[in-house]
């Protein structure tokens, strides 16, 4: 498992697609337009802090063995991930809050389907423009 952070600066590089297109988009292209992110290989999330909702794109579901447009609560999907990727993403989730800035990590997962993988979670915080305090995280998750 490998996790680092990085700052909000940087993001551009981590994740230039995910910059571009909001979950509620990349649903709405034809798969043929978003390339890979449309194949059940990588999806885009976002997490408004305010109530800890998520919003996914429908790669997101398909890996973590979910049906499309399933309800799901943060809680219900962190127990998706093993017990040390769960605690590095809660320290990096944690950091990237408190410090505005975004995070990689390499984790393993066992989806709703059982068998376990491998997924790399990009992640950066998302400043209200007027306070300047984090409002949102978001972000891009792979299958590795």
């Amino acid at each position: 498992m490998r996790g680092n952070r990085w700052p909000l600066l940087e993001q551009p590089k981590h994740f230039e697609l995910g910059c571009i297109l909001s979950c509620a988009v990349i649903d709405a292209i034809e798969p043929d337009s978003v390339g890979a992110l449309a194949v059940r290989h990588a999806g885009l999330w976002e997490c408004d802090l305010a109530d800890n909702s998520l919003i996914w794109s429908g790669g997101v579901f398909d890996i973590f063995g979910l049906q499309r447009g399933t309800r799901v609560s943060r809680e219900e999907t962190i127990g998706f991930y093993s017990e040390h990727s769960r605690a590095a993403m809660e320290r990096l989730r944690a950091h990237a809050i408190r410090h505005k800035c975004g995070f990689t990590l390499d984790a393993e997962i066992a989806p709703a389907t059982g068998e376990r993988r491998r997924m790399r979670l990009i992640g950066a915080a998302v400043c209200d423009p007027e306070s300047g305090r984090v409002v949102r995280l978001h972000g891009l998750k792979l299958i590795i």
